[in-house]
């Protein structure tokens, strides 16, 4: 049994973590994205240390965000839920924005979800964002291909 000062250090730490978390994914750049007449506030995630961090140990997102998930190379990537308590779906993108497949993943799995092709991108939303506005694989993510371009 723990005593009460091993429980009250036990909720600090946990605390500094889950505020660490959300202290990270604040920090991370914003960009608006549309599918069509529907717009996506997204957090971009584009190098190692954000995208194996992702959507890690956030209780809730808004319905109309989401994180977009940018790939150093065109490949069949996969994503996972550890430690992830929202239930997602995730766009695999080609480097034009174009939608490969959409998968659905529960919270807390293991279970790998990938790309049926090589893709540049990754966009997670709530699960069902999708579904629910008609988008399927074909249609395309707009406002993804201006982060390719060279800065001037």
């Amino acid at each position: 049994m723990l005593s009460f000062l091993n429980k009250c250090l036990l909720s600090a730490l946990l605390a500094v973590v889950v505020l660490g978390a959300n202290v990270q994914a604040q920090s991370l750049p914003l960009i608006q994205l549309s599918a069509g007449m529907h717009l996506i506030k997204a957090e971009v995630a584009a190098n190692n240390e954000h995208r194996q961090q992702g959507l890690m140990f956030r209780q809730k997102m808004a319905s109309n965000e989401g994180m977009l998930f940018i790939f150093d190379q065109n490949a069949i990537h996969c994503m996972w839920m550890k430690n992830t308590f929202i239930p997602l779906s995730v766009a695999f993108l080609d480097e034009q924005g174009r939608i490969l497949n959409i998968e659905d993943m529960q919270p807390q799995t293991l279970e790998n979800h990938c790309a049926v092709k090589p893709a540049k991108f990754a966009l997670e939303v709530n699960l069902g964002w999708f579904k629910q506005r008609g988008i399927q694989p074909g249609s395309k993510i707009s406002g993804i291909t201006e982060l390719l371009k060279p800065l001037k």
